[in-house]
């Protein structure tokens, strides 16, 4: 049999979790690249990941790129399996599931890759006419949740898709065929799904009652009063009231009330005018509440947040809306820290598997750092050696990423082992820790 890397207990407890996923072989595999895209501290392609595992000149690069592009498992698959588990840890039983939806930008080189199409690219440091670029375009759908000692909610990348451009389904529908997937896999929970305004369209008609969709509504958008009762009289029924107009006029026949809410971490006071309407351009006869919110420390701006959430608090609609930003936060993350979309893969179940593969260890960095992570003790260590950072007061996703790629490094050194370490294995330890030192 060939030699496989050294998982720490922690980490393979988790993966163990995800293995009905997996045929027997194929697991080895995913759990050698899981443990060498953590490991790496270099560029995180497919054959970096095998460096990263230790095994670069043990197993031949083509039995990972084969993982990629020819073995027989699924992304959504694994993806809901992680879902379950990120809420067997960190929800209650009987807590509702928070789902942010956004889409991101990976540039690639080729014209034979498949699936690349001229897409907008906002990573992009350039005016937005310039901010397009040759890549992909994938919609994703994670988590939002709180770890322990980390007061900011956190999203968790579980499901993915790749659009494939105009013409094709579009990024909406695609969207909610992930929201649906993870209904499906949570028949007993309700799901609240937040997204931006670029995802309000009547695809969105005819979601269940147990999803509910919290998105924002443009400065154009129209909104109609609710049904009236029924006349008794021959033909169909109204299907919708009279027009209210924009958002603008909504809140100019509003009163707004003060809103105590916690808004990217920070507890503030706003005033909000709540009306409860239709948007029947996007969501249909499904009543919807219409919050146009007002932060008096910044002037002259509002937020024009729609729901059909008919039950929560208005501060806690408010909070959902502003806790969307995760996901962004968590996108970055996977670029930076773990190297999502770095790996040059072509073929189109390649394409479709390395960066939903780098978003599920994006995933399982947090989740492990929130069962067998000592975030006090990483803070305490970091203002130790940067004193200046006196603001700092929970561990960062980098943090997280470096405790666990230390614990997979320290797993390599059986201290049952007799031989003395290499000096190719000393070198990799004195590289990591000076990477968590940098």
């Amino acid at each position: 049999m060939l030699p496989f890397p050294t998982v720490p207990p922690s980490l393979d407890w988790l993966l163990g979790v995800l293995r009905p996923c997996f045929r027997a072989p194929t697991y080895r595999v995913f759990t050698a690249l899981v443990v060498g895209m953590i490991a790496q501290t270099g560029r995180h392609t497919v054959c970096g990941m095998l460096l990263g595992a230790g095994l670069g000149g043990v197993w031949h690069h083509a039995r990972a790129h084969r993982f990629f592009s020819t073995a027989r498992w699924s992304a959504d698959r694994v993806g809901l399996a992680l879902a379950r588990l990120i809420a067997d840890l960190l929800l209650p039983s009987d807590a509702a599931l928070e789902v942010a939806v956004d889409e991101t930008f990976f540039r690639r080189r080729g014209k034979k890759v498949f699936g690349v199409l001229w897409g907008y690219d906002g990573s992009v440091n350039a005016p937005k006419p310039l901010q397009v670029g040759w890549g992909h375009c994938w919609v994703i759908a994670g988590l939002v949740v709180h770890l322990p000692g980390c007061p900011r909610p956190i999203c968790l990348p579980v499901l993915l898709r790749l659009w494939a451009g105009k013409g094709t389904v579009t990024r909406v529908q695609l969207a909610r065929t992930l929201v649906e997937l993870l209904a499906r896999a949570f028949p007993d929970r309700t799901l609240h799904v937040v997204a931006d305004g670029a995802y309000a369209t009547h695809v969105l008609r005819g979601l269940p009652d147990r999803i509910t969709f919290t998105t924002r509504a443009a400065h154009r958008s129209v909104f109609y009063g609710l049904p009236p009762a029924p006349t008794g009289r021959r033909g169909r029924p109204r299907l919708k009231g009279d027009r209210l107009g924009t958002s603008a006029d909504l809140a100019a026949r509003t009163r707004f009330r003060p809103c105590r809410t916690t808004c990217y971490g920070h507890a503030v006071t706003v005033r909000v005018a709540e009306t409860v309407c239709l948007w029947y351009g996007v969501f249909g006869p499904r009543p919807v509440r219409v919050l146009t919110v007002r932060n008096p420390a910044v002037r002259g701006k509002e937020l024009t947040v729609v729901t059909t959430d008919l039950a929560s608090s208005v501060a806690a609609l408010v909070s959902r809306y502003a806790r969307r930003w995760s996901i962004e936060v968590a996108v970055f993350d996977a670029k930076q820290v773990v190297g999502a979309g770095q790996a040059r893969n072509r073929t189109r179940a390649a394409v479709e598997r390395t960066v939903p593969f780098a978003m599920i260890c994006t995933s399982l960095i947090p989740l492990w750092y929130s069962q067998f992570g000592d975030p006090a003790a990483d803070v305490a260590a970091y203002r130790s050696t940067a004193p200046w950072y006196t603001t700092k007061r929970e561990p960062s996703f980098e943090d997280m990423a470096l405790a666990l790629r230390r614990t997979v490094i320290a797993a390599r050194f059986n201290p049952l082992r007799a031989q003395p370490p290499t000096a190719a294995e000393i070198l990799e330890v004195q590289r990591a820790w000076a990477s968590a030192a940098a």
